[in-house]
Order: structure tokens, then C-alpha cells, then sequence
């Protein structure tokens, strides 16, 4: 359904140390910096983009917006926490752990990236 989703940054290169620890963790390559300055994270699911705002201004996070990650285990989940904190993200929610609906199970870990936006890496159980 998605194509990319673009997260805002003012330091790029900060962004990407934490966004390669994360992403690492779920076999992703490190993220490549283009012409524009952009760090782009390309495979065939789609793009993560770390882009400074087009229009100049500071960049801020979407309140309410929350950037999920298709995890193949719980233990990936732990993992992808665990390098995001090392890298310079915050926990925020409940910690890693089971949360579940009547609908479905599964086991979450959320963090605010070094710039407040909010991402979760999720194993369905």
C-alpha cells in the first residue's frame, strides 16, 4: 500500500547512525546518502527516506504518526530496541513485550528516534 515514507532530520548523519543500528538489526543494508543530501534506505518493499524539511523550517515529528517495522522474531524485536537505545533513541510506551486484543497478539518494542519520531518493530504472534 505504501511506496516510501520520508521522516524529517536535522542532522542526517546523526539520523543515519541511529537508523543503520536499527535497521541492521533487521537485515537491512546501511542507508546511502544521495545528491540532495537525503539518506535513502531502498529495497523492494519500499523507501525510508531521512530528508531536512523542503521548506527550511525545523524538523518536527508527527504527533500522533507512528512508523512500524515487520520483525521476524520476538528476540529481533529485543534486538532492534536494545541498538536503537545504544544509538541514541528513547523508549517510549510500555517496554518490549506481548500486547494483546481480542483480534491479535503481538510482541512490540517502541522508540522516538534522536529527532521524536515514533517507530515500533512488530512480530505478530
Amino acid at each position: 500500500m505504501f511506496s516510501h515514507f520520508m521522516v524529517g532530520s536535522d542532522d542526517i548523519e546523526k539520523s543515519k547512525v541511529f537508523y543503520d543500528a536499527i535497521l541492521s538489526v533487521l537485515g537491512y543494508p546501511q542507508g546511502v546518502i544521495d545528491a540532495k543530501g537525503r539518506c535513502l534506505y531502498i529495497n523492494s518493499n519500499g523507501v525510508l527516506g531521512l530528508t531536512k524539511p523542503i521548506n527550511g523550517e525545523a524538523a518536527t515529528h508527527g504527533n500522533g504518526m507512528t512508523i512500524g517495522f515487520k520483525v521476524d522474531s520476538p528476540e529481533l524485536v529485543d534486538a532492534w530496541h536494545a541498538a536503537g537505545i545504544e544509538n541514541g533513541g528513547v523508549t517510549c510506551e510500555d517496554p518490549p513485550g506481548v500486547r494483546a486484543s481480542a483480534e491479535r497478539k503481538l510482541y512490540l518494542a517502541y522508540l522516538r528516534d534522536p529527532f521524536g519520531n515514533k517507530l515500533c518493530a512488530a512480530h505478530y504472534l
